[in-house]
Order: structure tokens, then C-alpha cells, then sequence
């Protein structure tokens, strides 16, 4: 670790010159020997090493956002190859290669940050060895080996010996009690943002080398930090412990309100926004009018919760814009299948049956009112071949033909039988 620390030498001078400016303001309020001044001055300097760093991890939002975009066509390189992994392992390559995209992005920032960090590591170190190093002269260097973090020396390690860590005004249980307390609070913070990243923030329809790589260090680096955390001052421990702080809490705030498509977190976000704008009835804000605006872009391209999204507008009597507005549709309702085309919504007019008459029904309004009273009685249906009376048509009876129950034989009485209609003989009375 030393030697790796040596490295990354020639930033120690910065390093400490922003540490040593903290420590002149807050060693105005705590006092400038104590371990809330050392302390508070390395988490300062965490922050604003993050801070500068949102450029970067704006960028590795975008680069994990064009791995998105690319996961048709993964999938159909892996259907295509699935039984040649060397072939698939090439493909995927060659198809970053050609959009430009990089499934290492994600460890931007990480590598970003690692010179300050083995930096740091090697002002503690020098600090612990009672050397001056950058302007941290032998005044500070006095100051900081006086401060205490809950009992906790800022330059003691775990391995310490006794002996050494009396030497630094503390004792060999307070140190490793405060150094084994802050190396799990350190390496459940990082496996807790690997995983709400792996659970709620990926797209599970496809498996990728990039997923399997996540997946791998969300056990890697939890034990990597458990492992090496023994060897780390209590002042690194602070400064590791209070970045993946700021490491959960960015990608709590990323997943919460901008999540990647296809992810479990975007459908918790595609209905908190459904309730919202159905509530209010219209966007509010760049970040929702963004998000919609790249729903109506994809088209028939949607995943199932975008679909649902806008089926769920539509039903509400609103319709999503192309700039990511909406307003009020009075159109009818039309909904997306879920193959993205469109289907009405609302049921079509059914055709009405006509009701069916029984036979007495049919008699008493053959005999009150004769065959027109019986033809109107009855309801017309789009059975009926013809409109005309029974005596215009060839073959039938004489309108004054009486039947075997003494009334008219209308239209309705015959059952609408096809074709030549066989006589029947006349009943006795």
C-alpha cells in the first residue's frame, strides 16, 4: 500500500494544502487539536473532490444510458450465437466498438477519485511516522496526531501494535473498536449501492457481460474494503466511509428520478408520474416533460411500463406531445396492445337483438290486428329478406285465407323458412 501510496506522490502537496485550509476553519469552531477539526476537514475534502466530479458521473449516466439503447440488439447477438461464446464475446465488442460505448463507464468515477485517495492515504501514513509532508508542517503535524476520533487517533490503523498506538495517546481497544465499526459501515454502504443498482436500476430482460460485471462487484468490492480496511489510518476510513455515503445517496437520488428504462425503479417512477399528471393535468418541471418526451420518441419501441404509462393518460382523457407537455383529448379512447399497436379502447355499439315472440305472442297479435299489426308488433330484423305483404309474393295464400287456428298466417307465423314451403293440409275442427 506504501508503495502504491508513493505513486500518487506528486498530488499529496494539493491534497494537503486543501485539508490544512479546512482544518484553519474549523479549527476556529471546534478547536484546532481536536478530532472534529481533522475529522470534519477530510470529509470537506470528500465532497468537494465529489463535487468536481458530477461532470464525470453526469457523463457515466449517459455512456450506462447508450448501454440501454443497445440491449436489442445484445439480445440479438445472443440468440444468434448463444452457443458460441467466443463468437457472442466478439460481437458484443465489435457493437461497442461501432456506437462508441464503453460497459467500464461505470467505474469512472472510482478511477477518477483513486489519486486522492492512495494521496491522502499517504499524508495519514506520513503523519503516523511523525514526518512533515507537503505544507503540513511539523506545528499541524504536532496538531494532527493529537486529534481523536471517538477515541481513535486520525493516523492508527487496526494492525497497529499497543505500543504505537500508546504512542499516539490512545489505546489498542478504542482504535480497533472505532476502526472495525467504521470497515463495516464502509463495506455494507458499497454492497448497498451495488445492489439497489443491480435490483431496481437494470434492465433484467437482458443478460449482458456489462450485468454480470455489476454483479460481480457487488460481492468484490465489499470484501476488497474489508480485506484492505484494516491497513487504512482512521483518517481514510473516514474519507472512504463518507464517499460511498455520497455514492448511495447520488445513486438513491439517480434511480429515483431518472431510472433506466426497463428497470423495476422505472416502473415505480412511471406511476408516481401517472398519479402526478393525471392529478394535475399537465407536466411540472425539465426533468418529467424530458422523461415523456423520450416515452413519445420511442414510438412502437416502448417497454411495457411506457406502454402502460400512456395507455394510462390516454384512458384519463389525456394525451402525452412530442416536446413532453400534455394536455386534454377528447378523442376516443385508444390504447396499445402489447406489441405497440393500437386497439380501441372502448367496446364498439353491439347490434341489438330483436326479442323473440313465443307463439301465443304471435297469435294474439295475428288475431287483434291482423298481418300488419302482427308484422309491426314484431320487431324487423335484418332476417327478414323483404318487406312486402305474404299475398304479393308467389305461392302464398289469398289474404283472406283463413288458418288452422282461425286467424291470418302472417309473415312472422311462417319462421322464415327458405325456399318452396311445403303445404300443409287443412286440420279438422
Amino acid at each position: 500500500m506504501d508503495t502504491i501510496a508513493s505513486i500518487f506522490s506528486f498530488i499529496t502537496t494539493p491534497v494537503s494544502w486543501v485539508i490544512v485550509q479546512f482544518h484553519s476553519v474549523y479549527g476556529a469552531i471546534f478547536g484546532p487539536d481536536t478530532g472534529w477539526a481533522w475529522g470534519l476537514s477530510i470529509v470537506s475534502l470528500v465532497i468537494l473532490i465529489r463535487i468536481c466530479l458530477i461532470p464525470l458521473f453526469v457523463k457515466q449516466i449517459k455512456a450506462t444510458r447508450a448501454m440501454q439503447t443497445l440491449q436489442p440488439e445484445m439480445k440479438k447477438i445472443q440468440e444468434r450465437y448463444k452457443n458460441d461464446k467466443q463468437r457472442q464475446s466478439e460481437e458484443m465488442m465489435k457493437l461497442y466498438k461501432e456506437t462508441g460505448t464503453n460497459p467500464l463507464s461505470s467505474c469512472l468515477p472510482i478511477l477518477a477519485q483513486s489519486p486522492f485517495f492512495f494521496a491522502l492515504y499517504h499524508v495519514l501514513n506520513s503523519i503516523a511516522s511523525n514526518d512533515t509532508i507537503g505544507v503540513i508542517n511539523d506545528r499541524l503535524l504536532e496538531s494532527a496526531q493529537k486529534a481523536h476520533i471517538f477515541g481513535a487517533p486520525l493516523a492508527a490503523k487496526f494492525t497497529d501494535s499497543d505500543a504505537k498506538v500508546q504512542a499516539l495517546g490512545s489505546s489498542i481497544t478504542d482504535v480497533r473498536v472505532v476502526t472495525a465499526i467504521m470497515i463495516v459501515l464502509m463495506s455494507f454502504s458499497q454492497f448497498y449501492t451495488q445492489r439497489q443498482l443491480m435490483t431496481k436500476n437494470v434492465d433484467t430482460t437482458v443478460k449482458t457481460p456489462f450485468m454480470q460485471q455489476q454483479k460481480m462487484l457487488m460481492y468484490v468490492f465489499p470484501i476488497m474494503f474489508a480485506v484492505f480496511g484494516i491497513n487504512f489510518p482512521v483518517g481514510v476510513l473516514v474519507y472512504w466511509l463518507t464517499t460511498n455515503v455520497w455514492t448511495m445517496g447520488q445513486q438513491m437520488y439517480v434511480i429515483h428520478n431518472n431510472p433506466t428504462p426497463g428497470s423495476k425503479a422505472q416502473a415505480s417512477y412511471l406511476e408516481r408520474l401517472h398519479k402526478r399528471v393525471t392529478h394535475h393535468g399537465k407536466t411540472r418541471g425539465r426533468g418529467e416533460k424530458a422523461i415523456v418526451k423520450a416515452i413519445v420518441a420511442k414510438g412502437r419501441d416502448r417497454n411495457d411500463f411506457e406502454r402502460k404509462f400512456i395507455n394510462g393518460l390516454t384512458k384519463a382523457g389525456l394525451a402525452a406531445q412530442a416536446d413532453g407537455t400534455v394536455v386534454k383529448s377528447e378523442a376516443s379512447t385508444v390504447v396499445e396492445t402489447e406489441d405497440g399497436t393500437p386497439a380501441t379502447g372502448g367496446a364498439a355499439p353491439k347490434r341489438q337483438q330483436p326479442k323473440r315472440q313465443s307463439k301465443s305472442q304471435r297469435q294474439s297479435g295475428a288475431a287483434h290486428g291482423g298481418p300488419k299489426a302482427a308484422d309491426e308488433s314484431a320487431p324487423k330484423t335484418s332476417l327478414s329478406k323483404s318487406d312486402e305483404p305474404e299475398d304479393a309474393k308467389p305461392g302464398a295464400k289469398p289474404a283472406g285465407g283463413k288458418s288452422a287456428s282461425g286467424g291470418t298466417r302472417s309473415k312472422a307465423q311462417s319462421g322464415q323458412r327458405k325456399g318452396p314451403q311445403r303445404p300443409k293440409s287443412p286440420s279438422k275442427k
